[in-house]
């Protein structure tokens, strides 16, 4: 298992210390004081985080330019009626290990990301594989806006409008073998422009799985954008994997290879921290995970927390895919 020196991830205390000394001098708005609280609720420990995180950006951090632009969503709410996230609060606090362990600094540090030309290779058990370009990927198939909440399994939400297109639409194309049971996630390995990747903390690239019946349901989605404009580099450009149901940690991003299988795939967290991450990951507030409570979450942007629903609020549409599994040992 590799262990991460807990110097490298800001606990808790320091990190809302040091918002509380900001707000007292005048330089942190109520809101950016807010999405502190959105932190890990219990220390960090020599394991690492996984999250997928985004919120406002911190005081003296240089304005992305997308902060400059006002995209727009079909719809204000999700379908349970609660707001989007602003687009600067998802595009300017992340987590992308890849560039840095500092959520604040990945915006800054992944603007010279190259995204074109990209390819994603579909392979292994299928009947007919490709290499597709990114540019036909977003031709091929519609484009279609999904507003889905994502939760962190560091107990903080967000409602986030993204753009793309379900992952079944693409494997009917290359078309999985009777044997295909799952699939294998894979993200660009390129130390020149992740430099993250010249260490050792991690078994590079990041790796994730599915099985083939849950990228078949149609929540499961490829994303290529959000708030109708491209995915830029923090929030996985140019194509990442977006399922709600289960936690961020599992939407990974940059993906340059997907491979069917008969067997299940080893993710990079599963090998990182077998006894804090497994291969399922879905959104349960009856499972404990051994630094944060899922019982509840803390939505960015909001004060108070709220109760956390199982399969993040999307029980109905896949709560079928594991009858019969005990979810409790099945993290």
């Amino acid at each position: 298992m590799i262990k991460i020196p807990s110097s490298e991830i800001t606990p808790e205390h320091v990190y809302l210390n040091r918002r509380a000394f900001l707000k007292s001098m005048g330089i942190v708005t109520a809101g950016a004081l807010a999405l502190a609280a959105c932190a890990p609720t219990e220390p960090a420990s020599d394991a690492p985080s996984a999250s997928d995180a985004s919120s406002d950006a911190p005081s003296g951090q240089s304005p992305d330019p997308a902060d400059e632009t006002s995209p727009q969503a079909s719809a204000a709410t999700d379908e349970l009626g609660d707001p989007l996230n602003t687009y600067k609060e998802v595009t300017n606090f992340n987590n992308f290990y890849e560039f840095t362990t500092d959520k604040e600094d990945v915006a800054k540090l992944s603007r010279d990301f190259k995204t074109s030309p990209w390819t994603l290779e579909v392979s292994g058990l299928v009947n007919n594989p490709q290499t597709f370009d990114i540019d036909d990927l977003r031709t091929m198939f519609d484009q279609e806006e999904r507003i889905y909440r994502l939760r962190c399994v560091e107990a903080w939400s967000m409602v986030i409008p993204w753009m793309g297109f379900p992952i079944h639409k693409l494997l009917e194309v290359v078309q999985p073998k009777a044997e295909a049971k799952y699939l294998r996630f894979e993200t660009l390995h390129d130390p020149e422009q992740f430099p993250e990747q010249k260490y050792s903390r991690f078994e590079w690239p990041y790796v994730e799985g599915l099985r083939l019946d849950e990228a078949m349901n149609d929540l499961a989605i490829l994303g290529t954008g959000l708030y109708g404009k491209e995915l830029l580099p923090q929030n996985g450009a140019p194509i990442r994997l977006v399922v709600p149901w289960k936690y961020g940690f599992k939407s990974i991003k940059s993906i340059v290879r997907i491979v069917l299988s008969e067997g299940q795939p080893s993710s990079l967290w599963m090998r990182a921290a077998p006894n804090e991450y497994g291969f399922y990951a879905n959104v349960n507030p009856d499972v404990h995970h051994p630094r944060w409570s899922q019982a509840s979450e803390r939505r960015i942007g909001e004060l108070g927390r709220r109760p956390t629903l199982k399969f993040n609020g999307y029980e109905e549409e896949v709560a079928g895919l594991y009858a019969g599994m005990d979810l409790a040992k099945n993290f």
